[in-house]
């Protein structure tokens, strides 16, 4: 007897839930840097924060190597070639190492330069610079764990992501606490720390996904057109990252030249965003699976119920995670800062943010459909056109000197309004017919 299909649901969470789980894994490498390097003192607290805004950069432009891989992967899996799925995976894999070793003798020929930017003190720099030295040679581990991910999402499976990034950050730890401690090294041993746990998740990798090539006749090795493609659909993905850079980096600048109350007020308010982000973007990375293997099997109407499912969840989580926001609007400045002050000029700002929730969760969704779709180019032009009306909104608050809560206010207003608006818009109308189906093929 044929195995039932399970539930659309039940598949949805089936890969969202570990997704998500991995997801946090991530800024928990963060924080932990930050709490064991904090011991230290202030001078190399300081020092890891210009070091970590340099590598949350560049790694951030570089997650493209999982989104591009996913849907590929999908694609072939669902249309029944496992084996074409995998190696094509395994080339994003290849194509993540070529990125990453350039990056990493760049970016460590450049780390004098870099840490320079910030203006800090020579302590501070001195620190920074020791702990980005160090950190740009796991640059090109990180990239393959982004592709490796990409490779088993797209298999769907993402539970195997889920316990390697928890081992990666138990050794994290243990490594951490070894170098700093132990041995005396100071912030390099976070860094040394850091980058040998992130090497020691490839050899995990490489060693699960050794068994799948094995298992489904695919071969090791680099296969160029595959790599060429990996690249192309990469390459129009890494320009939509840019896009959203700019739009945070010109945001954070108008915020900046508002005031200092007004910056901390937005970072808390961007921060309570971006936590939220984390379950839209499990769902996200659950459309993109589910829609590449359901075009990769040629179920158009299996594409379209993935579809109408996943933002249907984005929504109502969306409208859950903004009713919760609202309720709270009044404490959670006072949570961040212990200021009445601060809490009182962040509140508006709160609130604009719970009422554009719902728009956030559908936003995120048709972000991943497309990507899983493989509409890299779409993505990419959309992009640009989102920051036409938002850049002028933000050149507006700027220009009228507005200033202390309704400043932010309509700097949330421009960001959660204009800019979340304009990516629904230009989203919405790309999947309002079927040619989004076929554009990655």
């Amino acid at each position: 007897m044929p195995r039932a299909r399970p539930s659309l649901n039940r598949e949805i969470l089936h890969l969202a839930v570990p997704a998500l789980g991995a997801l946090v894994a991530e800024p928990l490498f963060l924080i932990l840097d930050a709490a064991m390097v904090g011991h230290l003192g202030t001078v190399p607290l300081a020092g890891l924060g210009i070091a970590s805004a340099v590598l949350q950069t560049i790694v951030g432009l570089m997650i493209f190597l999982a989104y591009s891989t996913t849907p590929a992967v999908a694609r072939r899996f669902g249309a029944g070639r496992p084996g074409d799925a995998v190696s094509v995976g395994i080339d994003g894999m290849w194509l993540a190492l070529g990125l990453g070793a350039v990056l990493a003798i760049v970016g460590a020929l450049a780390t004098p330069w870099l840490v320079t930017l910030f203006g800090a003190d020579g302590a501070v720099t001195s620190e920074a610079r020791t702990y980005l030295a160090i950190s740009m040679w796991g640059l090109p581990a990180m990239l393959i764990v982004f592709a490796a991910t990409g490779l088993l999402r797209g298999m769907q499976d993402t539970i195997t992501p889920l316990w390697i990034a928890g081992l990666g950050f138990a050794a994290n730890a243990l490594l951490n606490w070894l170098f700093i401690y132990g041995l005396g090294w100071g912030i390099a041993g976070s860094a040394f720390g850091t980058v040998t746990a992130q090497w020691g998740m490839v050899a995990a990798y490489v060693l699960v996904i050794r068994r799948l090539a094995i298992r489904h006749g695919a071969s090791m090795r680099a296969q160029r057109d595959g790599i060429r493609g990996t690249a192309r659909s990469g390459g129009w993905l890494f320009l939509r990252t840019v896009s959203l850079r700019v739009a945070l980096l010109a945001t954070v600048g108008v915020a900046t030249g508002i005031g200092t109350q007004e910056l901390a007020g937005w970072q808390i308010a961007f921060t309570i965003f971006s936590t939220a982000a984390f379950a839209l973007d499990a769902l996200a990375i659950a459309a993109q699976a589910l829609i590449g293997k359901a075009l990769g099997s040629g179920d158009l109407t299996q594409v379209h119920r993935v579809l109408r499912r996943t933002v249907a969840w984005g929504l109502w989580f969306g409208v859950v995670v903004g009713a919760v926001v609202a309720a709270l609007s009044g404490v959670l400045g006072i949570v961040f800062t212990g200021d009445a002050a601060v809490a009182a000029l962040v509140q508006p700002a709160f609130l604009v943010l719970a009422v554009a929730q719902p728009v956030a969760g559908v936003v995120f969704v048709l972000d991943g459909v497309l990507m899983g779709a493989n509409d890299a180019r779409y993505l990419a032009l959309a992009g640009l056109v989102n920051l036409v009306p938002f850049l002028p909104a933000l050149w507006i608050i700027s220009a009228t000197g507005v200033d202390g809560a309704a400043g932010l206010l309509w700097l949330a207003a421009a960001f959660f309004g204009v800019y979340l608006l304009a990516r629904l818009a230009t989203l919405g109308w790309r999947v309002r017919t079927d040619r989004w189906t076929t554009a990655g093929a």
